[in-house]
């Protein structure tokens, strides 16, 4: 027991450190995005890292008491604030993908090839208009091609839907089964890699 609380220990600087430079670089994060021109980028992004600053506040109190660093805290507690926290950055996140879309799809749609390319869909098509509506197919067509010409927002969009379901379940809100989390978790932590190796596939700001 006593070498097993050594070897803890001696990984407690490093790991503390590293979980203070999370904080520290959320904070830095928000100061960064509250100078966006763009205020609805500027309030969701700011909103997000500001959130996400509080969540690893959480984090790392949690984190003193479970190396019995802190003993006086409601362990219960802690973690439905940091889960509060980091649901309210996800969904600001989202919101900020959502508009990223929205303005994509706006462009597109003023572009004139789009246009002779989404008709040329519709009149491969013509069993689908049939039995759908003409102008959902178009806004599913537009979507698609919007989401596959950009696929840094795809991504982030696709990681943060899976993120949700970590603190939705954790909370309570939207109970989902143990394989369900794990394999979101898992497609969100594969899309984290694959950003961080290919940096041309990190959304910005």
């Amino acid at each position: 027991m006593f070498l097993l609380n050594s070897f803890l220990l001696s990984f407690l600087p490093p790991l503390s450190v590293l979980r203070l430079g999370n904080t520290a670089n959320s904070i830095v994060a928000a100061k960064q995005t509250m100078k966006l021109s763009d205020r609805v980028l500027c309030l969701c992004l700011t909103a997000a890292n500001i959130n996400r600053a509080l969540y690893f506040i959480c984090d790392n109190v949690l984190w003193a008491r479970n190396v019995g660093l802190i003993r006086s805290i409601d362990k219960e507690r802690w973690s439905i604030h940091a889960f509060r926290y980091y649901l309210f950055s996800l969904v600001m996140n989202l919101t900020r993908d959502l508009y990223v879309i929205s303005q994509l799809m706006m462009q597109k749609v003023r572009d004139n090839r789009f246009k002779w390319k989404m008709n040329q869909h519709l009149k491969e098509c013509p069993e689908v208009a049939e039995v759908t509506i003409p102008e959902l197919d178009a806004l599913v067509f537009l979507l698609l091609e919007t989401l596959r010409s950009e696929p840094t927002v795809a991504l982030d969009t696709v990681k943060n839907i899976c993120d949700l379901f970590i603190p939705l379940d954790r909370m309570g809100i939207y109970k989902s089964s143990a394989g369900v989390v794990g394999f979101c978790g898992l497609i969100s932590s594969l899309i984290g890699i694959l950003t961080f190796a290919r940096s041309t596939l990190r959304i910005k700001p």
